[in-house]
């Protein structure tokens, strides 16, 4: 009669933390003998035949028609990594291995992990992730805004490994960094570390010099930089603060400032220019570790000529010309014929302007004469 034998090997298992596992034992011809899962690192019996021996509650036992025997492992814990052996008590013993793998997720470990953190622009910043999982979790330290580093004279999308170490740190390296650890267990996770560099005003002026007319309004503009948040506020020449470091909007100022991360827009509108209104005008920021202001000049300018406004239609004497008399063309190739030109060749000034729309054009000069003249178009 033969004996017991094993009809398919125990297939290895991987189960990530917190699944339940299945391990399989299939014995063909088993007859009297008995069946027997032991856990091989420790030498503990976990079952006999029918009955489970084990005092772990999370371990059970199944069997089917007295071939496939299965021992379940309920809410798997790491500490349930390794060898699995299922035994038939033949003399000699025969016996087959399976592995549980238990795979766990990556996890930040936070007290090691570097938080929220300010620098002085020039210095150094280290910022470092330690995380944790099985396998040991690969890291990587990005951008959140998805911008390229600027690393160490480099410019890379991420920084592999746990340390991001960045030499003479720049307002640039300024926002938010995530760590991110994966170990190809979902989910992936990552954290989120700020980071924030401070640096005294720096102030940009795109126009130092502004020209206006009496009544006109104007719009005066500057931008600063400054980290921890400047305070900005205009000054007229004489030194006399006009708004605060706010939106303000009253009947003759209206200054409005806009924050973008530490870059501030400063606009200062002044209504209905009077001749008291012209002048330097100052912007001024200042933060904790500094001050800086510029300034920006408000000239007077001549009020524009009003300009002549000329209609799509001419007058009544020229809708009536008839060109009849006039033997230009033939049919051929379109051409044009001048009239009610002024013969005075001295009334058309050098900086006369030449206007022409729909057939008609003429010329305006500076003294504000206006001569109009037909263009026919012939052979259409």
């Amino acid at each position: 009669m033969s004996m017991p034998r094993f009809a398919e090997p125990i297939p290895n298992v991987t189960v990530s933390i917190g699944r339940d596992a299945l391990l399989a034992c299939v014995v063909d011809n088993l007859r009297g003998f008995k069946v027997a899962w032991v856990r091989v690192d420790t030498q503990t019996i976990l079952s006999i035949h029918h009955n489970v021996i084990t005092q772990n509650p999370r371990v059970t036992l199944s069997y089917n028609d007295h071939r496939s025997w299965y021992l379940h492992i309920r809410d798997v814990h790491e500490e349930d990594r390794g060898w699995y052996m299922c035994q038939v008590n033949t003399d000699p013993m025969r016996s087959r291995q399976g592995y549980l793998q238990v795979v766990v997720p990556p996890s930040i470990i936070d007290k090691e992990t570097s938080t929220d953190m300010v620098v002085r622009e020039a210095s150094n910043a280290t910022l470092i992730c330690k995380a944790a999982g099985y396998p040991e979790p690969y890291v990587m330290w990005r951008r959140e805004d998805g911008d390229d580093i600027n690393y160490n004279g480099d410019t890379v999308n991420f920084i592999d490994g746990e340390v991001l170490h960045i030499t003479r740190v720049s307002r640039l390296h300024m926002g938010a960094y995530l760590c991110i650890a994966s170990n190809g267990v979902p989910p992936s996770i990552s954290k989120r570390v700020t980071l924030k560099v401070q640096f005294p005003p720096m102030l940009t002026i795109s126009n130092q010099l502004v020209g206006g007319y009496i009544g006109q309004d104007i719009k005066l503009e500057c931008h600063t930089e400054a980290f921890p948040t400047s305070i900005n506020f205009w000054t007229t020449e004489k030194g006399d603060m006009i708004v605060s470091d706010m939106t303000v909007s009253g009947e003759k100022y209206e200054a409005i400032s806009t924050d973008s991360g530490y870059n501030k827009y400063m606009i200062l509108k002044i209504r209905k220019l009077s001749p008291q209104d012209f002048g330097s005008y100052k912007c001024v920021a200042k933060n904790s570790l500094g001050e800086t202001d510029g300034f920006i000049k408000l000239d007077q300018i001549a009020v524009p000529s009003r300009p002549m406004v000329i209609t799509d239609e001419p007058d009544d004497d020229l809708k009536d010309y008839d060109d009849s008399d006039n033997d230009v063309g033939n049919g051929g190739p379109s051409e044009t014929v001048f009239n009610s030109l002024p013969t005075d060749n001295s009334s058309l000034n050098s900086d006369a302007v030449r206007w022409s729309r729909d057939g008609f054009f003429g010329w305006i000069t500076s003294a504000g004469f206006c001569w109009m003249a037909t263009a026919l178009i012939f052979g259409r």
